[in-house]
């Protein structure tokens, strides 16, 4: 036995993916077509992910236009008025804006798992958006007839439905709360912060104990064109309230922190219970590559903090979130993902696990 290692989620598309999808948003392929080159590119992702030795796989996020978004593409959106997310490096993303009442997700990400089913043999695991980053889409001068209260009732059952979903397909899962860290930037009372946890127990709360033993949740300061949205907001605002999260399982950024002794400490104050802190030991915006040995230099810090008995480690963030960023390569995430692997275990020699 090694200590436990994961991915986060997304992985960069193959160029023929991003291709296809520009050209079947413009009416030049068909949807058999387009839908041939995801099953070509969760193919050749599951087998890349195996081949790093990481003991669970995703299936890269490759069918999803971004790790956000997904649950609502299709349905009739707003593309103006919606939450706008400002990144270091100056470029933005927009959130779409509901228009329609009742709402319903028009994807659920148990559908990956049934396109990624029977392509590999290693344990799958299934990243879902928080229901806290979908809230953010209902306009804020309401729908005509559909209160906000109703919209959230609808949106706790259909955010519980597609985890439910994902777990009794055999995957574990991981919630995407990237929006909490960035939360601090738009509220520095923590009132939002604390809003958003207390929407995603809503949902953890209509999940059986057994259920949520198998769900995580992960936090990071954005990661997208190499660049984050809230890497300056002091992580002492954020874990507090992150460890509120009736979860069992924690994956936290923490290769890309300036100051990252002063996070493990924090950490270890919380790694209590049956809590397993998964801790970032590669940075996927940093073009430089973690060697092995690298990696299990991070482990051994973060093992004076926490237990080993609650450490993990996993990737600072995934690493191409949203569909068309092509900032870092699929060699150079599948090159991060081995290095992981392979200081994990180093790490765990060194620790006698």
């Amino acid at each position: 036995m090694t200590l436990p290692t994961e991915p986060i989620g997304s992985v960069p598309r193959p160029q023929a993916l991003i291709d296809g999808m520009q050209a079947a948003a413009a009416g030049r392929i068909s949807a058999g077509q387009l839908d041939a080159l995801y099953d070509d590119a969760v193919r050749d992702t599951l087998r890349r992910f195996e081949e790093t030795g990481s003991p669970v796989i995703t299936d890269g996020e490759q069918r999803k236009p971004s790790f956000a978004t997904y649950p609502v593409a299709g349905l009739r959106l707003a593309s103006s008025g919606g939450v706008t997310i400002p990144f270091e490096d100056g470029h933005t993303r927009r959130l779409p804006v509901l228009t329609e009442s009742p709402f319903r997700y028009a994807t659920k990400a148990y559908e990956y798992l049934d396109a990624a089913r029977g392509k590999t043999s290693v344990p799958l695991k299934q990243a879902v958006i928080a229901a806290s980053a979908v809230s953010l889409m209902y306009p804020g001068d309401g729908i005509d007839g559909y209160p906000r209260e109703a919209f959230l009732d609808d949106l706790v059952a259909e955010a519980a439905s597609e985890i439910r979903g994902c777990l009794e397909r055999g995957a574990s899962v991981q919630i995407d709360f990237t929006e909490g860290r960035l939360s601090l930037k738009l509220d520095p009372s923590g009132g939002l912060l604390n809003s958003f946890v207390d929407l995603n127990n809503r949902v953890l709360a209509e999940l059986t104990d057994e259920e949520r033993s198998r769900v995580g949740v992960h936090s990071c300061p954005g990661g997208d064109k190499d660049s984050t949205h809230s890497a300056d907001v002091d992580y002492a605002g954020l874990l507090p309230a992150l460890f509120r999260m009736n979860v069992h399982d924690f994956f936290v950024e923490l290769a890309g922190e300036a100051d990252p002794e002063r996070v493990l400490e924090i950490l270890g104050e919380h790694a209590t219970g049956d809590r397993r802190v998964f801790v970032g030991v590669v940075d996927p915006i940093d073009p430089r590559m973690e060697t092995p040995e690298i990696v299990r230099d991070r482990v051994l810090a973060a093992a004076r903090h926490i237990d080993p008995e609650h450490l993990g480690t996993t990737d600072d963030c995934g690493f191409s979130p949203f569909g068309d960023d092509t900032s870092t390569s699929r060699d150079t995430a599948f090159a991060k993902i081995r290095a992981r692997v392979e200081g994990t275990a180093l790490a765990s020699e060194e620790l006698g696990i």
